[in-house]
């Protein structure tokens, strides 16, 4: 099949993008790997060398099976009478759009996110198990992880009820991320410090799977219509328990086996009293089995020819 796949980020995504911008680099690769011809349309491909397989491109040639195209506003549809999807990583809503305005071609990160929008079209995103390292042993720390700032971790990802449960059961906390911008992350630190936590700014790479992996739980206790989470996969691909809230796609990811989605204050201890039944084999056979990039591929590509035959058959 012949791909054409675009994201508004500067590869690798990873380094220059958002979580969303990783996702559509491991399906650039996942295609290439499944034998696909993939033509990838990037904001800047910075130089670097793309995976076997896949080919830098300003625009589709026109002869491509489908187009997968993520690098446009959301309301704005393509001129095209060729096949093609778009993939949905937020709530339509976060996006300044109603939920009623979604297009048949949306393909949801989330079975929630897609029933949310009155949908069935959804593939659950993507990691690679190499980019983590499993262990069984574990520190006695929680983690946070946010990508943004202190707004942003407070209002939307429940930093301050990570500083609680922390605070109330006399286990460390360990925060990861923040918006890259030097006087920022340095409020960002204080605050942690303030709160008897430690502020280890941005992660990637190695270090990143260090930290996942070293962790006694990831606390996710996000207050947001959450669409996917996808620190709650890289943790239990590490084999670390997830401890999260029930909002957005929160209770569809977070499997009793491999963690906590708590409804209401109290059940976060409730939460942490019962870690000690969350086996980290379980935790990484979960994420092995639901959160794979080939399988997100795989997904992918049965979406693909679904679109290919809704045009064929005059279906939209």
């Amino acid at each position: 099949m012949r791909v054409y796949l675009s994201s508004p980020h500067r590869y690798p995504g990873w380094r220059y993008g958002v979580a969303s911008s990783a996702v559509h680099d491991r399906l650039a690769r996942g295609l290439a790997e499944l034998g696909h011809e993939v033509r990838y349309h990037l904001r800047d491909a910075n130089g670097a060398k793309l995976p076997d397989g896949v080919v830098a491109v300003s625009c589709a040639k026109g002869d491509e099976d489908i187009l997968h195209i993520n690098h446009i506003d959301v309301a704005t549809t393509p001129k095209t009478k060729r096949p093609w999807v778009r993939s949905i990583h937020s709530d339509l809503l976060d996006q300044g759009m109603p939920r009623e305005n979604t297009k048949p071609n949306f393909i949801y990160i989330s079975q929630t996110m897609a029933r949310l929008h009155k949908s069935d079209r959804f593939v659950l995103n993507g990691i690679d198990p190499a980019d983590f390292i499993y262990s069984e042993t574990k520190n006695n720390c929680f983690l946070f992880v946010v990508s943004g700032g202190i707004e942003k971790a407070r209002s939307k990802k429940g930093l301050d009820t990570a500083f609680w449960i922390a605070k109330e059961t006399g286990i460390k906390l360990v925060v990861a991320g923040g918006d890259g911008d030097p006087p920022g992350n340095a409020a960002f630190g204080e605050l942690c410090r303030a709160n008897g936590a430690v502020f280890l700014g941005t992660i990637h790479g190695k270090r990143k799977a260090e930290v996942f992996t070293a962790a006694k739980a990831l606390l996710f206790p996000t207050q947001h219509n959450e669409a996917f989470g996808l620190p709650v996969a890289e943790a239990l691909m590490s084999g670390t328990p997830v401890i999260a809230s029930t909002q957005g796609a929160m209770t569809e990811l977070v499997d009793p086996a491999g963690g906590f989605a708590c409804a209401k204050k109290s059940a976060y201890l409730d939460a942490v009293t019962n870690l000690g039944r969350i086996k980290p084999a379980d935790c990484r056979r979960l994420a092995w089995e639901r959160f794979h990039y080939l399988d997100m591929t795989r997904n992918y590509l049965r979406e693909y020819e679904r679109e290919i035959g809704n045009v064929t058959s005059g279906v939209h």
